[in-house]
Parts: structure tokens; C-alpha cells; sequence
């Protein structure tokens, strides 16, 4: 908890929490809220890209991931 990160890359796919609940967790959390989550995962449905955003998601990524599409959301959140 020392350590703040920028951005987070959350993939879905997790022992344990998955990446949605994660993300519902680190955007409700005062200490964590501002800090912008990017879902990363194989997941291509429409519904899941909204259920991402409805958990305070702030970009979705589909696997496999572009280079210019990560630098480019990363930048987009990051400015």
C-alpha cells in the first residue's frame, strides 16, 4: 500500500476475485477510487465491456493486445 501505482491493467481471469470484482473493489475503495483501471482480457462481449465499465472500469482491452492500442489508452488515461 506504499507503493501507488499510475494505472492498472486488470486482467478478468484471477484466482479468487476475478477482474471485475477486483476492479469493483479498487474504484469503491476511497484510498484507490482515483486511480484509473483498464480491463485486459480475452472477454470480446458487448456485455462484458459494459458489466467492465459498470465496475468503474476506464478502458477494456481485448487480448490479443496491440502495442499502439495500449500505448494509446494508457496515454488517453495518463494525460
Amino acid at each position: 500500500r506504499q507503493e501507488r501505482p499510475d494505472l492498472i491493467l486488470m486482467d478478468v481471469v484471477m484466482p479468487g476475485l476475478n477482474g471485475f470484482q477486483a476492479t469493483r473493489q479498487l474504484t469503491r475503495t476511497p484510498e484507490t477510487a482515483d486511480i484509473p483501471v483498464v480491463i485486459v482480457t480475452t472477454k470480446d462481449q458487448e456485455t462484458d465491456r459494459v458489466w467492465g465499465t459498470r465496475q468503474g472500469a476506464k478502458g477494456y482491452l481485448v487480448k490479443p493486445v496491440s502495442e499502439n492500442d495500449l500505448i494509446a489508452t494508457i496515454n488517453e488515461l495518463l494525460d
